[in-house]
């Protein structure tokens, strides 16, 4: 009994075990500021992720350019028109995401309704200019908007909706798990970008925004069984309008080529789907050598865009596949660290909430490009061709990285 609450061991004095507990604690948290440390090269940065980011990068302009230049010669007589663009992006895109790596991610906090309300600005734009110069329709669809540069508004609406519930999720806390806090402004919120995101006809889109606040909501601490009703009668509601409305042929099109590719029902076009499938066949183990590929010389519709992973499975066979595929999954267990070492709740969700948008987006292109889903417009983050979407992806990442740079761990 006269030990009781002290720790002695032979040969050393006794110490108080509230002592020793603190000791052992001090030691862990000396150990993961070292790792921090070592990790971060004493700059604060996440090294990791800042390589993974790279090689990425690196990796995608290289099989960019062996996807575009036949394309690209084609169109403009240049076949460095595409890879020097996205080169370019590249570089400011790196620069941009440096620079916002060093501003505390906090700052977000006051500028949410700003950027909320400037992104339902960009997608009314879409709608009201639709069929004009600003608003320019390609394909059936019009999701672009041209200011001097052209991009789609969904992009930024994608990073609008996680700071938006990031923000929220850290100010309701534990009173996520009441309606009145925890789903129905989000449900007001998601209504709005997918309401006019889907009134663009850009359904892959509408469908991704749903995704990640499906994930942050549930992570933030929505009860499930709120989801039920609204989560019923909004796949009855999107299956009524891709069958009785003239608005979405197009996607229930997509849906019936999918079913059979190589015998399509007689209007539905899947020509790109199936040089995506001969080029991913044509690839087997190793490939048919970088800059080899066939199905690139006018094969594939747009090579460089959506379907680059059908060339890269081509050139670099099933290996190149699957190093693209690890690649990916580091940069998803990457982010996840980085978020559940966040200072905050905002940290941790916001950083969730990016690192589940690229890497959903990487697995939906690669599910399409190798027939697993329905055709639809999803790119491969770092690969496919888009300068000003290259842009926007390389500043969510400089916020993942000002994220870690104020880690919890280099605060204790």
């Amino acid at each position: 009994m006269a030990q009781t609450g002290r720790v002695t061991t032979r040969g050393l004095r006794s110490i108080p075990a509230d002592e020793a507990a603190s000791a052992s604690t001090r030691r862990v948290l000396r150990r993961q500021r070292i790792r921090y440390r070592f990790f971060t090269l004493g700059l604060g940065l996440d090294m990791p992720m800042l390589f993974i980011i790279l090689v990425l990068m690196a990796f995608g302009l290289v099989m960019l350019f062996s996807a575009s230049y036949a394309n690209a010669y084609y169109r403009t007589g240049n076949s460095y028109t595409y890879v020097l663009r996205q080169a370019g992006f590249a570089v400011a895109g790196i620069v941009a995401m440096l620079a916002i790596s060093t501003v505390d991610y906090h700052q977000l906090h006051r500028l949410n309704v700003l950027i909320f309300f400037g992104t339902i600005a960009l997608l009314l734009m879409v709608l009201v200019f639709k069929g004009t110069p600003i608003a320019p329709v390609k394909g059936g669809a019009n999701r672009w908007i041209n200011i001097g540069v052209e991009f789609q508004p969904s992009e930024i609406a994608k990073f609008s909706l996680i700071l938006m519930f990031a923000h929220f999720i850290a100010l309701y806390g534990e009173r996520m798990k009441i309606a009145r806090y925890g789903f129905w402004p989000f449900m007001g919120i998601l209504g709005i970008f997918a309401g006019l995101i889907l009134l663009e006809k850009h359904v892959s889109a509408t469908l991704i925004i749903c995704a990640i606040a499906f994930l942050m909501m549930v992570i933030g601490g929505t009860k499930l069984r709120y989801f039920v009703g609204i989560g019923t009668v909004g796949v009855v509601g999107l299956a009524c309008l891709l069958m009785f409305s003239d608005r979405f042929t197009y996607a229930l099109n997509r849906v019936k080529g999918w079913i059979d590719p190589f015998n399509p029902p007689e209007g539905v076009d899947t020509w790109q789907t199936r040089q995506s499938l001969y080029a991913i066949g044509s690839g087997q183990l190793f490939g048919v050598g970088i800059g080899q590929s066939r199905q690139k010389y006018l094969y594939l519709p747009e090579p460089q865009n959506d379907f680059v992973f059908a060339i890269i499975c081509e050139e670099l066979g099933f290996i190149g596949a699957l190093l693209v595929i690890i690649l990916f999954a580091l940069f998803i267990w990457r982010g996840v660290y980085i978020a559940l070492n966040a200072r905050d709740r905002f940290g941790m969700m916001l950083g969730i909430g990016i690192t589940f948008q690229f890497g959903l987006q990487a697995v939906l292109n690669i599910c399409v490009v190798t027939n697993t889903i329905p055709n639809t417009g999803i790119s491969l983050p770092f690969f496919s061709y888009g300068g000003t979407a290259l842009l926007m992806l390389l500043a969510e990442m400089g916020v993942l990285l000002s994220i870690s740079r104020h880690s919890r761990i280099d605060k204790t």
